[in-house]
Formats: structure tokens, C-alpha cells, sequence
């Protein structure tokens, strides 16, 4: 990924306010992101794997996933990304109004990277994203997209 290239963000989220207040988070921390929205666990993974309807998405750099969720749980997306050669090494934030101990060491123990609980109010949830922006995508050396692109391509043959 270039310097000046957006980052390819998918949102694993049901819930239409966060959506609303994450995409404004992004807007205002001024990230250049496409943000890509799914709003339960079957969809994201369906976007991850590029199947039907999401055959021409770009793998994202970065996953931000709630866990509670309708039809796949946070938790089983996570699971099955991180057992999937293709998928594991895309960082997965999850960002969850749940501060449950239980959530937080299930959440680790299934590979999560990080765990934030949700903040209250607009102006705290930018600091969380402009938090996510600069450790994700300037201090984190990530795999390039193309390195994650090649891994996918490699494994569907």
C-alpha cells in the first residue's frame, strides 16, 4: 500500500448508529479511507473470501468487528479469519460495547489484535480512530495488499 492510497477499512457492524458515528470518526480524523460496511458475521465473511455479491471488493487492511451480532457473532468471524491461511494476517480491531472480561480474553484467545470497547460521544470515538489510524497504519508494519491478494489467488487454485 502507498503512502497516499486509501486504506481499505471493512466495518462488521449491525448496528446503524455506530456505522453512522464510525464513518463520521473517519471524516473527521481525516484518514483517507474507503470504508466498507457489512452488518452481520455471514456477510463479512462472504466479503473476506470475495464471494457473490462481493466478488470485486479489495481486501481490507483492517477489520474493525463488533461481537454481538445477528447470524455469525463477532467471535466466529474472528475464529474462522484466523484459521484461514488467507485471511489471518489482516489485523482485526474488535470495537464492541461489551467491557465483559470474558469477551476480552475469548476475544485474544481467538486472535483478535485489539479490543476497544465503544466510547460514548462523537469526540471520543474520533480519538479511538484517529488512535486506530496512527497505530494500525503508521507505527504497524503491515503485509501489503498485494501480499494479502497473492495469498487469496494462491489458495482458491
Amino acid at each position: 500500500m502507498r503512502k497516499n492510497e486509501p486504506r481499505q477499512i471493512l466495518l462488521v457492524e449491525d448496528n446503524s448508529t455506530d456505522i453512522e458515528l464510525t464513518r463520521e470518526a473517519l471524516e473527521a480524523s481525516k484518514m483517507l479511507t474507503n470504508l466498507h460496511v457489512v452488518q452481520d458475521g455471514v456477510a463479512a465473511m462472504a466479503f473476506l473470501r470475495k464471494e457473490s455479491p462481493y466478488c470485486d471488493v479489495p481486501m481490507p487492511d483492517l477489520v474493525l468487528l463488533d461481537l454481538n451480532m445477528p447470524k455469525k457473532d463477532g467471535r466466529q468471524v474472528l475464529e474462522e479469519m484466523k484459521r484461514d491461511e488467507a485471511l489471518k494476517a489482516i489485523p482485526v480491531v474488535v470495537l464492541t460495547g461489551s467491557a465483559s472480561e470474558a469477551d476480552i480474553l475469548r476475544s485474544y484467545k481467538l486472535g483478535a489484535n485489539c479490543y476497544i470497547t465503544k466510547p460514548v460521544g462523537l469526540k471520543q470515538f474520533i480519538t479511538v480512530v484517529r488512535s486506530i489510524d496512527n497505530f494500525w497504519f503508521k507505527v504497524v508494519k503491515l503485509p501489503t495488499r498485494a501480499t494479502n491478494d497473492h495469498q487469496q489467488s494462491f489458495k482458491s487454485r
